[in-house]
């Protein structure tokens, strides 16, 4: 409980946070930010990494001049590209087993179940669509892999979501992170791009519920 409590904590006050982290240690922060983006979208085991918000927050530090927000880009995008390859690669190989089971340690089966659903209703879209959900992103490339989706139509929907994804996220904290009403409600910014990001798949969820009604009352 105590490190659920301190992670809401982290993603709530980035700015300080990711201020200490750049005073102390410079260049190296590029690469703790690369770790925490490969690892959100690369271990079907950390969907719990904030992915959007450490984005915009670390845009937002470029545009101050602590960091070249060109080479954030770049290495972010990086990360994410990779991230979803291994992540790939991991479903292709060991994913059918762990589907098959019921349950799975370090590993919450409802949203893999979740995830495949969304992934077959969307196709490969889905690997661009869910870089924009929390959660799902992390799955996503995983179920791809899981579904044994061709490697080559997997990566090209994975570098158009690997450059779009931080792009929309780095430059939006890098073009309007420094507006004074940002500045002073960075946490309720962060609240606000949560919130928005997980819409789609809340959407996603409630049409499935309907769906289930729908099916039960015309069984009754």
């Amino acid at each position: 409980m105590e490190i659920i409590l301190k992670l809401i904590d982290f993603i709530l006050h980035l700015d300080k946070y990711l201020s200490t982290i750049i005073q102390a240690y410079g260049t190296w922060t590029y690469f703790l930010l690369f770790l925490i983006i490969f690892c959100e979208t690369g271990l079907v085991v950390t969907p719990f990494l904030p992915g959007d918000s450490i984005l915009f927050a670390a845009g937002t530090f470029a545009a101050l001049g602590s960091m070249n927000v060109f080479w954030l880009f770049i290495l972010i995008s990086a990360a994410a590209i990779a991230g979803d390859t291994v992540n790939y690669w991991i479903g292709r190989f060991i994913g059918p087993k762990i589907f098959a089971k019921e349950n799975v340690r370090f590993l919450n089966k409802k949203y893999l179940d979740r995830t495949h659903k969304f992934y077959e209703k969307h196709g490969g879209k889905t690997i661009i669509f869910a870089r924009f959900i929390p959660i799902i992103r992390t799955f996503a490339p995983f179920v791809a892999g899981i579904g044994q989706m061709s490697y080559w139509r997997f990566i090209s929907y994975n570098v158009i979501g690997g450059i779009t994804w931080p792009a929309l996220f780095i430059f939006g904290g890098y073009y309007f992170g420094n507006i004074n009403f940002v500045k002073n409600n960075f946490s309720l910014v962060i609240i606000a791009i949560i919130i928005i990001s997980v819409i789609p798949a809340v959407i996603e969820f409630f049409r499935e519920f309907c769906k289930k009604s729908e099916n039960k009352i015309g069984l009754s």
